[in-house]
């Protein structure tokens, strides 16, 4: 597992967007933490780096908001709202997994069901400091378990 430290919402937005260099069609990202922790913040970077930036919003009443350039398709699911794993698989869930990135805000509930390859990263609040996050960062199968991920902070 790998560790980092955001400072501010810039810095959590600078992560992912340097992050989503490296992301492909079929990649999947699990995000965990506490609400507000900044999770949905993590997902405008990821939009901007595909010049998606103007179309971010939280899809907690929607399941799965869907952004498609010429690029790529972007798929940002909340599974907050979810009882258990037999909802996402009733709408169809797996199927995007193919289709585009994947960004699984909530995920741990469907990880039984995740492609071997994915990165999950948990969003932690630290010390009285309001807008410091600790990003635990953990991968899964082989695909980017030689990434460095400290170099998308900087």
């Amino acid at each position: 597992m790998q560790s980092l430290i955001c400072k501010n919402e810039n810095e959590t937005r600078k992560f992912s967007k340097n992050l989503a260099s490296i992301l492909k069609k079929g990649d999947v990202i699990v995000l965990s933490g506490e609400l507000g922790a900044g999770k949905t913040k993590f997902v405008e970077g990821i939009l901007e780096y595909f010049n998606l930036q103007d179309e971010i919003s939280s899809p907690t009443f929607t399941i799965v908001n869907e952004y498609k350039n010429d690029q790529i398709n972007i798929y940002h699911f909340d599974l907050y709202r979810l009882s258990d794993i037999y909802e996402f698989e009733n709408i169809g869930g797996e199927e995007y997994f193919n289709k585009g990135i994947c960004i699984f805000e909530w995920g741990e509930l469907i990880e039984d069901i995740l492609p071997n390859d994915y990165i999950k990263i948990n969003f932690e609040r630290i010390g009285n400091e309001e807008n410091y996050r600790k990003l635990n960062i953990e991968t899964f199968g082989e695909k980017y378990k030689n990434v460095d991920f400290t170099k998308f902070l900087s």
